[in-house]
C-alpha cells in the first residue's frame, strides 16, 4: 500500500468560498485541525482522507489589497502558505470574474509557485451561462499555465470531489502526517471549544475578559448515537466569573443552550454540552494552553 500526504494551499480573495469548500472536500469528519507540524509556518485548517493519500490544508486568509499593518501580516501569511504547501489551489468567483485582486494574484503567482502545480478552481459555477465560463476558463488559462481546471460549486458539492481525486494524486508519496484516529478527535474537541468561545463574545461584547480560554476536557460518544462534551471555560481573575456566569446564571446557560444547538448542527446528532467556569490565575503563562490553542508559547515572547 502506497500512502501518499502533503499540504494543500487554498488561495484566493476573502469570500471566493474558500472555507465552504474546505468544509464541503473534508466533510463533517474534521474541519479545524490548529496543532502545528513543523514543515509548514501556516495553520493546519482541515485534512482531508481520499484513498490512500491524506491531503492536509493549510490556512491562508484571503488575499486582498492590504492597508494596515494587520492587513499586511495576513496577506503575507497567505502567501507564506502558499509557498509552503506541496499544491496550491487558486480559486475564483465564476461571476465575477478576473478582478483587480485576482489580477494581483495572477501577476505575484509565478514567483510564489516556484514551479509546483497551480490547480484552478472557478466556483460559484451556478451563477453564469456555460459561454461565459468557458471564456473565463480560456481566459484565465491564457494568463497562468495551470496544471488542471476544475469547475465547482463549493456550496452545492458540484466538481468537488474531482478536485478532491486530483489532490490526492498529486500530494507527495510518504507516510501520513497525522494519526488517522488523531484527525477525528481532536479537532472536534477544538472546533467544539471555539463554537463556546464565540458565542461568549457574542453574548458578553465590551464587558469579555479577553483573558478567557474554553477547553474540551471530555467527549464522550453515547449508545444512543449522541456525544456528551464536557467543556471548562478558564478565566484569569475571580471578578471575571460574575460577568460569565450572569445574574442567576442566566449568562452561562444562555451561551451553552446557543454553543450546544450550532454543535448539534455541526455534527448532525444531538449533543449534551455541560460548561464549568473555573479561575486559573497563570493559564496564559502555561505552555499546555497555548497548545490547545494550535498557538507556539514561545512565539509569545
Amino acid at each position: 500500500m502506497t500512502t501518499r500526504a502533503g499540504f494543500v494551499a487554498l488561495i484566493g480573495e476573502p469570500n471566493a468560498g474558500k472555507s465552504t469548500l474546505l468544509n464541503r472536500m473534508v466533510g463533517a469528519k474534521v474541519s479545524i485541525v490548529t496543532h502545528k507540524v513543523q514543515t509548514t509556518r501556516a495553520r493546519i485548517r482541515g485534512v482531508a482522507m481520499a484513498g490512500e493519500s491524506q491531503i492536509v490544508f493549510v490556512d491562508t486568509p484571503g488575499l486582498f489589497q492590504p492597508r494596515r499593518r494587520l492587513d499586511r501580516a495576513m496577506v503575507a501569511a497567505a502567501w507564506s502558505g502558499a509557498a509552503d504547501a506541496d499544491v496550491v489551489v487558486l480559486l475564483i468567483e465564476a461571476h465575477r470574474g478576473i478582478t483587480d485582486g485576482v489580477n494581483r494574484i495572477l501577476e505575484r503567482l509565478p514567483e510564489v509557485a516556484g514551479g509546483r502545480k497551480v490547480a484552478l478552481a472557478i466556483n460559484k459555477i451556478d451563477r453564469v451561462k456555460a459561454e461565459s465560463l468557458l471564456a473565463l476558463t480560456k481566459e484565465m488559462n491564457e494568463r497562468y499555465a495551470f496544471a488542471e481546471t476544475f469547475l465547482i460549486s463549493a456550496e452545492k458539492g458540484h466538481g468537488v470531489e474531482a478536485l478532491r481525486d486530483w489532490l490526492a494524486g498529486e500530494v507527495p508519496e510518504g507516510p501520513w502526517l497525522y494519526p488517522e484516529d488523531q484527525i477525528a478527535d481532536l479537532p472536534m474537541r477544538m472546533i467544539a471549544a471555539e463554537m463556546t468561545r464565540e458565542k461568549l463574545t457574542l453574548r458578553l461584547h465590551q464587558e469579555l475578559p479577553y483573558q478567557l480560554t474554553v477547553e474540551t476536557e471530555m467527549w464522550e460518544e453515547r449508545k444512543d448515537g449522541s456525544a456528551r462534551i464536557d467543556q471548562v471555560v478558564y478565566l484569569v481573575r475571580d471578578g471575571h466569573k460574575g460577568i460569565v456566569l450572569g445574574h442567576k446564571g442566566e449568562t452561562i446557560k444562555a451561551v451553552s443552550k446557543a454553543a450546544r444547538e450550532e454543535l448539534e448542527e455541526f455534527l448532525g446528532r444531538k449533543v449534551h454540552l455541560f460548561l464549568q467556569v473555573k479561575v486559573r490565575p497563570n493559564w496564559l503563562e502555561e505552555s499546555d494552553r497555548y497548545t490547545e490553542m494550535g498557538l507556539d508559547f514561545k512565539d509569545g515572547n
